[in-house]
Order: C-alpha cells, then sequence, then structure tokens
C-alpha cells in the first residue's frame, strides 16, 4: 500500500500543486493545500470504487480540500495576489518576457476575483486543458454544466480583462481564446 500511494504521489502531485497554485495564488497555500490532499488520499484511497480515472478522483479532492481550507478562515473568495511577488527582480528579464508577465498578472487578479465555481471551471478547461468530461468528473457536475459554467465565466472573465485593457493583449491558447 506504501509503494502504491508513493507512486500515485509522484504521478498526480505536480497537477494537484498547480491545480491549486492557480486557486490560490499562494505558493505556500498550494504546498500546504497539496499536503493536506495527498493526506486524504492516502486516508481515503481503498475508498476508490474506480467510477472516474484515479486523476480526476484526486483533483475532486484537491477540490473539496481548498473549499474546505476556505471556509474554515470564512474566506468567501481569495483575495486578488501579485504573480510578480514570485519573481526576485526584473533584472535581467528582455521586456517583451517581463510585458508578458505583467499580462498574465493582470489575467490572474481577474481571475481571482471570480466566484469559486467560475474559477475552477476556467483552471480546468482554459488553463489546465482538462476535457469537459475530465472537468465534469473532478468537479462532480454534469457536463452540460461544465459547458454552460465556462462560457459564462469566460464571459465574465472578457468583462474584467476589457476594463482593464489586458484582453488584446493576453495572448490565450486559441482552443480556449476569450
Amino acid at each position: 500500500m506504501e509503494a502504491r500511494f508513493e507512486e500515485i504521489y509522484e504521478r498526480y502531485f505536480d497537477d494537484v500543486y498547480q491545480y491549486l497554485l492557480y486557486f490560490t495564488n499562494s505558493r505556500s497555500e498550494a504546498e500546504d493545500l497539496t499536503q493536506e490532499t495527498f493526506l486524504r488520499v492516502m486516508k481515503s484511497l481503498t475508498y476508490f470504487r474506480g467510477d472516474s480515472t484515479l486523476k480526476t478522483w484526486i483533483l475532486s479532492i484537491a477540490r473539496r480540500t481548498s473549499f474546505d481550507h476556505y471556509r474554515k478562515k470564512k474566506i468567501l473568495s481569495v483575495l486578488p495576489g501579485v504573480i510578480g511577488n514570485m519573481l526576485s527582480s526584473t533584472d535581467g528579464i528582455p521586456e517583451k518576457e517581463w510585458d508578458d508577465r505583467e499580462e498574465w498578472q493582470e489575467v490572474q487578479e481577474a481571475l481571482m476575483t471570480l466566484k469559486p465555481d467560475y474559477r475552477n471551471v476556467v483552471i480546468l478547461r482554459g488553463l489546465k486543458e482538462y476535457s469537459i468530461k475530465e472537468s465534469a468528473s473532478i468537479l462532480q457536475w454534469n457536463e452540460m454544466k461544465v459547458k454552460v459554467t465556462y462560457h459564462r465565466a469566460i464571459q465574465m472573465l472578457r468583462k474584467k480583462l476589457s476594463r482593464k485593457g489586458a484582453e488584446k493583449r493576453y495572448d490565450f491558447p486559441q482552443k480556449h481564446r476569450l
């Protein structure tokens, strides 16, 4: 069992951590929540029935873990963060790369103002590029709800970004272009 858990941890750590980093916009919170997620996975692994993929089951645990965390703190939405804090300095960074980071910061700040359901579906579909089926499984929604919520979330994100003038500057993947 321990060897199986180690294999699962190694295989899915990056997916869980990145999902939680997008959700929290905080490395330390993402690390803490990733650890908590894998503790829950370890405790619940014997209950995994295979109704979904192991990956979507683990990410749904990560989703619930993040909601529980914010519920305990009585925070209804995550405060906008600053991606630039992750950078130690701008020295040696080409101007184009810095502009891209500033634009990403605008996108991240707009994303953080969305309600949690919208933020979740944008992270899964738009940023992580999970399929509708995978997203539905992680969010424990039906596929139609994923489609509708994603569409509404993108409209809301587009509206927020157009206010900042970032929508046209940020190069979203063509598949999920705003």
